[in-house]
């Protein structure tokens, strides 16, 4: 009973955070409302006992990507009034986007309704020992299983990374840069200039 109120409230705020996610004027509110509901969906994994993604979805995305959101759209000077000058261009796409997504789930949940027996033919879940946790079940098919292909996700990230960070770079002229080789090299002989004074003019 207290676990299906728990869950229609949090299933309640989420979609109430994320409908105020996109009518929000303020962009800054936009991003509050955001994790706002980043937190009741971990609160949700928290009731199907997937503590791992609960706490994968506070750290990674409200501790890193949403308080970075609210940051560039704190620093950035962005007219979102402009952005939002599309939107009733763009109205017609997106509603037949959503329409077309709200179909499948439709025809899913349908089909699962009308014959049960279709839930047997969707591959099973890895099936853990009753003595480990949630956690130490995803790290052992994660670094076993699909070890591979977990190196090769970390690769592709550490590429998109460094290709951002050569994209955004841009040498400006007039602008000091710090040079390490040549800080390195430096001697006293050409970091020091000794220049003789009269007694008295120092003063």
């Amino acid at each position: 009973m207290l676990s299906g109120f728990f869950f229609y409230l949090f299933s309640a705020m989420v979609v109430a955070s994320a409908f105020m996610v996109i009518t929000a004027r303020n962009p800054v509110h936009g991003v509050l409302f955001l994790i706002l509901a980043f937190f009741n969906s971990a609160g949700l994994f928290l009731l199907l006992g997937a503590e791992f993604l609960a706490m994968i979805l506070v750290i990674v995305y409200v501790g890193a990507v949403a308080v970075l959101f609210l940051f560039v759209v704190m620093m950035l000077d962005v007219d979102f009034a402009e952005l939002r000058a599309g939107f009733i261009k763009y109205l017609p796409f997106g509603a037949t986007v959503g329409i077309i997504l709200l179909i499948e789930l439709i025809m899913v949940l349908g089909g699962w309704a009308i014959s049960p027996e279709l839930k047997s033919t969707v591959a099973a879940p890895f099936k853990a020992a009753p003595n480990i946790t949630n956690t130490e079940a995803i790290g052992r098919i994660l670094y076993t299983d699909y070890v591979y292909f977990f190196e090769l996700a970390g690769l592709i990230l550490l590429v998109a990374m460094i290709g951002a960070i050569v994209l955004t770079l841009r040498q400006k002229e007039g602008v000091l840069r710090q040079d390490i080789s040549a800080q390195v090299a430096r001697t006293p002989a050409t970091s020091i200039e000794v220049k003789p004074v009269k007694p008295g003019a120092g003063l």
